[in-house]
């Protein structure tokens, strides 16, 4: 089965213009051309593409995902560095649900010490946003 770039987006979610991209970036082969110069895409670029997505919709950066894609050529070789990859991964996420869970707890704790019905001048909020040594959780951002 043959799909011009537009159906290629349609079966997979994936825009036209990030089609273009991760072929830009060579996590997707270049394609053939018709005769009348449109992309023209097989089984395989569908399967590589739905790959693709699925690793993003995880996470993983595109150099994650193109040393996956390395790896999937070479079906010989141990999965090692796809589990090294993908615990990275899971390391990196731990970690942002660790930093949202801390913003969470700030953000509950700020809302709650502020009534809404008072002049802003002691709104808490406000007081809160101002002052960072008036926060009871360490929530600045986590590297990685």
């Amino acid at each position: 089965m043959i799909f011009a770039i537009g159906e290629l987006a349609r079966r997979t979610g994936v825009k036209v213009p990030t089609i273009r991209y991760y072929e830009a970036r060579g996590l997707l082969g270049v394609p053939d051309r018709s005769a009348g110069n449109q992309r023209r895409y097989g089984q395989a670029e569908l399967e590589r593409l739905r790959f693709i997505r699925h690793a993003r919709d995880l996470g993983f950066s595109l150099a994650a995902i193109s040393a996956l894609i390395e790896l999937q050529t070479h079906p010989d070789r141990t999965c090692d560095t796809a589990t090294r990859i993908a615990r990275d991964q899971l390391d990196a996420t731990r970690r942002k649900i660790r930093r949202l869970r801390a913003l969470e707890a700030e953000l509950d704790r700020i809302t709650q010490g502020c009534t809404g019905d008072g002049p802003a001048r002691e709104c808490y909020v406000l007081a809160s946003l101002a002052d960072h040594e008036l926060c009871e959780t360490d929530h600045a951002p986590v590297e990685g």
